[in-house]
């Protein structure tokens, strides 16, 4: 891998050595993300506002030197992982975040956490509902980058249906801006929507406009219980037939039912040990709340072997812990997981539920699944040892066999994760070869010299072969 010595050198001489760190520890944190799949960097560029940014691309552009950007490195297919080495770009410092009360927008820097996002317009009596998982760490420029969604898309959308401007630079160094801070825009191409989910490949994002909502006065949960998958999945159905449209509507198979309850020590229905079930949460206003929670109650009787709603935040609270502990807890299972985001048309449900018990007897592997039952976003965990040889070609056999029948379903190898390195394999899976050339073709467009995190998406890695790091992260399992 080039050293890229030289051009760092010049780098450190336009921003100064406080921007351009080549320390050791530094250089080791930027090499990964929650993948570990380790790629040391030339330097990290710790930015401290958006034009150095701009100083860095021009350079990196003229001297062919690969830029990766980075926010707290969340992500789990390796897409801020610097693969060619070059310049990791580190935003966490443009972290501002300004809430415009009549017109119910935020003003955001790339490196502002989505929790902050969230606090801060809650604060205003708005609310921003995406809501990955390590909300309380990721930042809304990776958010955007990958197009991250959360429990709440169902109801209010991903990333994409929040983003009203961006602003940036594209490879070359220029700063551009994709909309403005207004509901409507119609001027032009839409690149904006061209960024978003684009993994850092045709630009980097410094800031963005995103649209809030009024925030829900009143939230309501609760938790059921079916005797198998194909239940309680064909339940859902029937719920979401009904024109019910929760705010959340999170599944856990039998697997993860097992997986959490070990990790609490307690039956989640008790004497209905390992039973699949679905957490629901209704959100909007008092009579809204009140009008739908009569049909989902109504429901709940008629298809759950058992139910029970919170009567209070606090006890809903309790009810979460049941999902926030059960992808931890997986790794009782195996040491490594293949943890995909797939998602599967409604239709297709019993048939996928079907498909993944096949799997699972097939590959003699542990295989919980857990997801968002209103939008098909499902989290398939492929547990496998990586010292069993055995074990690890089955990992890539059913993960293969996974994405091939997702496909054919009609569903997503990605819902929410991206494609980054993890996910390179699979990506012509899913696309045509027309379908990739007009992607490369994009891609060549704004990025000619192919500086912007180069090696992912459309490379194939096979990332199961390759030695991962033994590190904790403050997110991980979540």
């Amino acid at each position: 891998m080039k050293s890229y010595s030289a051009a760092t050198a010049q780098l450190r001489r336009r921003l100064g050595a406080k921007v351009v760190v080549t320390d050791e520890a530094a250089l080791h944190e930027a090499s990964f993300d929650s993948a570990k799949i380790p790629f040391r960097p030339a330097a990290v560029v710790r930015v401290r506002k958006a034009a150095e940014v701009g100083v860095a691309l021009q350079l990196a552009n003229r001297l062919r030197v690969p830029v990766t950007t980075r926010g707290r490195g969340t992500t789990l297919t390796g897409a801020a992982t610097p693969v060619r080495g070059g310049w990791v770009l580190d935003l966490l410092a443009l972290d501002n975040v300004k809430v415009d009360e009549e017109a119910g927008l935020a003003h955001v820097g790339a490196g502002a956490r989505i929790l902050a996002i969230q606090q801060a317009a809650e604060a205003r009596g708005w609310f921003y509902p995406p809501d990955p998982s390590s909300k309380e760490h990721c930042t809304i420029g990776g958010n955007i980058a990958c197009n991250a969604g959360g429990m709440h898309g169902g109801k209010y959308g991903v990333t994409r249906d929040f983003v009203v401007a961006l602003q940036g630079f594209l490879p070359t160094g220029e700063w551009v801006e994709w909309g403005t801070a207004t509901k409507k825009f119609s001027a032009g191409f839409n690149l904006r929507d061209l960024w978003i989910g684009s993994e850092g490949m045709l630009g980097v994002i410094t800031g963005a406009v995103l649209k809030l909502i009024p925030r829900p006065p009143e939230r309501w949960t609760l938790l059921t219980s079916f005797r198998d998958e194909a239940e309680a999945l064909s339940a859902a159905l029937a719920l979401f037939r009904a024109r019910v449209q929760p705010a959340i509507c999170e599944f856990l198979d039998r697997g993860s039912v097992l997986c959490a309850e070990r990790a609490t020590g307690k039956e989640v229905f008790p004497g209905q040990s390992g039973r699949p079930v679905i957490l629901l949460e209704l959100a909007g206003s008092a009579a809204e709340v009140a009008d739908q929670r009569e049909s989902v109650l109504a429901w709940a009787q008629a298809h759950a072997t058992a139910h029970r709603a919170a009567q209070s935040r606090e006890e809903a609270e309790q009810l979460w812990a049941v999902r926030r502990k059960c992808s931890g807890a997986m790794f009782e299972l195996g040491d490594a997981k293949l943890n995909e985001d797939i998602v599967v048309p409604m239709r297709n449900y019993v048939k996928f539920a079907r498909f993944l018990a096949r799997l699972k007897r097939d590959s003699g592997l542990h295989i919980p699944t857990f997801g968002h039952l209103a939008d098909g976003n499902l989290h398939v965990n492929i547990m496998y040892h990586k010292a069993v040889p055995a074990e690890c070609r089955a990992a890539e056999q059913a993960v293969q066999r996974l994405m091939e029948t997702v496909v054919a379903m009609g569903g997503s190898i990605s819902g929410e994760h991206g494609i980054g390195l993890a996910k390179s394999p699979f990506l012509r899976i899913q696309h045509s070869p027309a379908q990739v050339k007009a992607m490369q073709a994009i891609k060549h467009a704004l990025d000619p010299r192919g500086i912007l995190n180069p090696g992912k998406m459309f490379e194939v890695f096979e990332v199961w072969r390759h030695p991962r790091l033994e590190v904790k992260l403050p997110w991980d399992h979540k």
